[in-house]
């Protein structure tokens, strides 16, 4: 990845076999879309920092950023912004404080099964299959229509 692309970080808060969701207040073009908490990595910051200062920015906890889940997803591109973004989803551990809405309409636990049924954000939809194998402690995503035994 070069230098001039922006990375933004999600965090992928897992407890007890669910996920936490985060509904987007802001901007109004994306209010009450869902997404992974998580924001810009700022110059210089390295990723699973920048994480760690946006859990606390934005839910008021303090995580411990793990892994990464799936690759890169870039960000279409939009208006006003000048060099291409990727997403990053980052496992995060809780380590102090329950998670509350300080930027978000509001927060949801999500177990694998739930996944589905919120309005994502473009750049998240791609983590789901990923998120739904680590809460289900499957490795790869179930193939729906498996082939017939033999």
């Amino acid at each position: 990845m070069d230098r001039d692309t922006l990375i933004v970080v999600g965090a992928a808060i897992i407890r007890d076999g669910r996920v936490l969701a985060a509904q987007r207040a802001e901007p109004a073009a994306l209010r009450g879309r869902w997404e992974f908490p998580g924001g810009k990595v700022d110059p210089g910051e390295d990723p699973a920092d920048a994480l760690v200062r946006e859990c606390r920015e934005e839910l008021g906890v303090t995580v411990r950023a793990g892994e990464a889940v799936g690759g890169d997803v870039p960000f279409p591109p939009t208006p006003g912004r000048t060099r291409p973004a990727v997403l990053r989803l980052l496992r995060a551990d809780l380590v102090d404080g329950e998670p509350r809405a300080l930027e978000h309409l509001s927060l949801r636990w999500l177990l694998a099964a739930d996944l589905g049924a919120l309005a994502w954000l473009p750049a998240d939809v791609p983590f789901l299959a990923p998120i739904g194998a680590l809460l289900t402690g499957r490795d790869e995503p179930r193939d729906e229509h498996p082939a017939p035994a033999r």
